[in-house]
């Protein structure tokens, strides 16, 4: 290590961000984008719309995209953290007694390939017309990444700490307390990174399937193609990914200051 190297200090993460090798390849990719868009709007009318309609819709009504985006969230939110603890709880089972997860595994697994919207209409007939089946669809379609990740990360305890643990008669609550479930944090927030934007598509997926949606994204977007306006369409649609795209960062922050202490941050 030379001198220089020694005495310079790290370039903070911000200053990092301004170089232009970090943003540059993202505003080439977004200009080429645009105008790909722009090509194909001209050329296929009929598909997609032009962008200055699309910004126009969302500028010119901006209250009427965020009070629908608002009840998504709520529906996502509401979904994802109902599954979570579902699929913790179910994890933690599984890991603990080998007989339930020969009894639970498989009957997870036909659920989770069970098309969700083939059961959406039971579920309004079961819960109603409110936001609760919304949340029952989403909870189903979070649930089956975050119990398989929970589980792998449960089991992955290296056998030697484990072998620690035992040698000083550690409870099996204890184990599960300061050994299993931080060494599980990892798998979860993988999970984690993809079932938050997941809840989204399973909000705008129940909204499109169950019956009685009066609000929400994917009531936008079922009425807004049914009447053949397709700014209205691609306005709700570059809303949910916007929304997405913030839920994926959020939990990508949390991650990192989380998991500070874990390799993986130091690799991220």
């Amino acid at each position: 290590m030379t001198r220089s190297e020694r005495v310079s200090p790290r370039r903070p993460v911000a200053a990092r961000g301004l170089r232009p090798a970090m943003w540059l390849p993202l505003v080439v990719m977004l200009v080429v984008l645009g105008a790909a868009w722009t090509w194909g709007a001209q050329r296929f009318p009929y598909l997609l719309p032009p962008l200055r309609g699309v910004g126009a819709t969302l500028t010119g009504s901006p209250a009427y995209y965020l009070k629908n985006a608002g009840v998504t969230l709520e529906e996502a939110l509401g979904g994802l953290a109902i599954g979570f603890v579902a699929a913790f709880a179910v994890g933690v089972l599984i890991s603990e007694l080998p007989v339930a997860r020969r009894a639970v595994l498989p009957v997870a697994v036909v659920l989770n390939v069970t098309p969700i919207v083939a059961i959406a209409p039971t579920l309004v007939v079961a819960f109603g017309f409110g936001p609760a089946p919304k949340i029952v669809i989403t909870a189903l379609i979070c649930f089956f990444p975050i119990l398989i990740n929970t589980a792998t990360g449960l089991r992955s305890v290296p056998p030697q700490i484990l072998q620690v643990y035992q040698s000083i008669a550690a409870s099996r609550l204890e184990v599960l307390a300061y050994l299993r479930v931080p060494s599980a944090l990892p798998f979860i927030f993988a999970a984690l990174r993809i079932a938050f934007p997941l809840s989204v598509t399973g909000a705008v997926v129940a909204e499109l399937t169950a019956a009685g949606s009066a609000a929400g994204l994917g009531t936008v977007i079922s009425n807004a193609s049914s009447m053949n306006q397709l700014a209205v369409v691609y306005a709700a649609i570059l809303v949910l990914a916007v929304m997405g795209t913030l839920l994926l960062l959020l939990v990508t922050i949390i991650e990192r200051r989380a998991l500070r202490w874990h390799d993986s941050s130091a690799q991220s």
